[in-house]
C-alpha cells in the first residue's frame, strides 16, 4: 500500500472512530486497515491514535497531521478532476456581490453579458453598499472598491477610481470655482452619509507636501444615496464629492464638472476577490477573468476621467 493509501485508511479510521467501521466503509478486512495505520506511524515516527477495546481517539500528533492529510487528499483529489476535464465548462449557480451603483451601471450589464456566453451558469446578484463577508454569505465572488486588508481571500486588481468634487457649470459660473479646499467653506454642498448619521467628511491632499487636510463646506442637504447628491449638483444646488466612476456619464455629457483635481487622494483600487485560488471552480475562474477583462478595459476605471 502506497504513501497516499495509507493517508486515506487514517482518514478514514479517524472519522469512523473505529478500524471496525472504516474497514466496512473501505471494503478491507480489519487486519489490512490496522496494518497501513501502523506503517504510516512507523513511517512518520509518531503515534496517531489511541486505541482501547471501546474506543479509538486521535493523539495530538494525529489531530494536526489530520488536517494536513485531508488537505493534500482534497487538491489531489482537484487536480484529478481538472485534468479529467470535470471543471472544464463553467456551469451551475454563482453568488456575485457588489456595492449597489457599481453594480447597477457596470455589473449588471457585465453579468447579462457573462450569462450569454456561459448558459449553463446561473448568477445570484447581491448589491449593497456594505461590505459581504463571502464564506459566511455564501457568495462566490466580490466586487470591492476599497485598500484590501490581508485575508485569506484571492485578489485580482481590475482598475480604480477617484474620489472627486464636481458641481453644475451653471453653479461655478454663479459661485466661482473652488482652487484650495479651504475654499469650500464658501461653498454650498449635498453630502453622502452612508449609514444614515453624519455626512463622510471631505478629505483631501494639500499641495505638493500631500498633507491630509479636511474640509467643511456648507453642506445643507445628507443623502444616504449617492445619486441623491449627483442629481441635485446637476440641478445647480452645489458641489458634491462621489467616486469618478458614478459621475463619469455626467461630466461626460457636460452636466458637472471636476474641481480641486490637484487636491485628490490618492484613488482607490478595485478588486474582484474570491475565496477558493487556483483551485477555484470554473465557473468562478471564468467570470473572474471575464470581469477582469472587461473592467480593465474601461478607461472610466483607469483614471481616465
Amino acid at each position: 500500500m502506497d504513501r497516499l493509501d495509507t493517508m486515506r485508511v487514517f482518514v478514514a479510521v479517524a472519522d469512523a472512530q473505529g478500524f471496525a467501521p472504516a474497514a466496512r466503509l473501505l471494503r478491507m478486512s480489519p487486519p489490512a486497515v490496522t496494518r497501513a495505520v501502523v506503517a504510516l506511524e512507523q513511517r512518520i515516527g509518531a503515534r496517531l491514535l489511541h486505541r482501547t477495546t471501546r474506543l479509538v481517539r486521535l493523539t495530538e500528533a494525529g489531530e494536526r497531521f489530520l488536517v494536513d492529510c485531508r488537505r493534500l487528499l482534497a487538491e489531489i483529489q482537484e487536480a484529478e478532476a481538472s485534468a479529467g476535464g470535470a471543471h472544464a465548462e463553467p456551469q451551475g449557480p454563482l453568488a456575485v456581490t457588489a456595492s449597489t451603483m457599481f453594480g447597477r451601471m457596470y455589473m449588471a450589464p457585465l453579468l447579462l453579458d457573462f450569462l450569454a456566453q456561459y448558459p449553463k451558469v446561473r448568477v445570484q446578484a447581491v448589491f449593497v453598499d456594505r461590505i459581504v463577508n463571502l464564506l459566511d454569505e455564501g457568495m462566490d465572488v466580490a466586487l470591492r472598491i476599497a485598500r484590501l486588508p490581508d485575508s485569506s481571500l484571492t485578489a485580482v486588481r481590475v482598475g480604480a477610481v477617484r474620489r472627486v468634487v464636481v458641481a453644475s457649470p451653471a453653479y461655478l459660473a454663479e459661485r466661482g470655482v473652488p482652487r484650495s479646499p479651504a475654499e469650500l467653506a464658501a461653498h454650498d454642498a449635498i453630502g453622502f452619509a452612508p449609514t444614515g448619521g453624519v455626512a463622510t467628511p471631505w478629505v483631501f491632499r494639500a499641495g505638493a507636501t500631500g498633507e491630509r487636510v479636511t474640509a467643511e463646506p456648507r453642506v445643507r442637504l445628507e443623502a444616504n444615496a449617492g445619486e441623491v447628491g449627483i442629481q441635485a449638483a446637476i440641478a445647480g444646488h452645489g458641489l458634491t464629492r462621489a467616486l469618478s466612476y458614478q459621475v463619469a456619464p455626467h461630466v461626460q455629457a457636460g452636466e458637472l464638472q471636476i474641481v480641486l483635481a490637484d487636491h485628490e487622494p490618492p484613488p482607490i483600487p478595485i478588486h474582484v476577490v474570491y475565496p477558493e485560488g487556483r483551485r477555484a471552480a470554473a465557473k468562478v475562474r471564468a467570470f473572474v477573468d471575464f470581469t477582469a477583462e472587461r473592467l480593465r478595459g474601461d478607461p472610466r476605471l483607469s483614471l481616465q476621467l
